[in-house]
């Protein structure tokens, strides 16, 4: 499956088959999110919460991809993220794009 954040792909025609997204909402235990907040006293970067958005995001597109391709999608383009804080250590992401198929 190909994903791009573009809105076509070189040297092919493309049949737009709809819009495909995947979500999830992700959240850390409450020990790291404890040990997250000392270190948002002291700065730097929150690897725990890096960790989470990368593991969230990873789930989301993959949701996204499923559902391309049960739409019988040869790609995804305009693929983009969305993001939005559910409660104090829990996040919301979304991953969606047009899934289109080859001509």
């Amino acid at each position: 499956m190909i994903i791009a954040t573009i809105d076509t792909i070189e040297g092919k025609q493309l049949e737009t088959l709809g819009l495909v997204r995947g979500s999830i909402v992700y959240s850390k235990h409450l020990g790291k999110d404890i040990v997250a907040a000392f270190k948002m006293l002291l700065g730097g970067e929150v690897f725990s919460y890096t960790e989470m958005l990368n593991e969230a995001r990873a789930i989301a597109t993959k949701r996204m991809v499923e559902e391309a391709e049960k739409l019988g999608a040869d790609a995804i383009v305009g693929m983009r993220y969305a993001s939005a804080a559910v409660m104090q250590g829990a996040a919301e992401i979304v991953a969606y794009g047009t899934a289109v198929k080859f001509r």
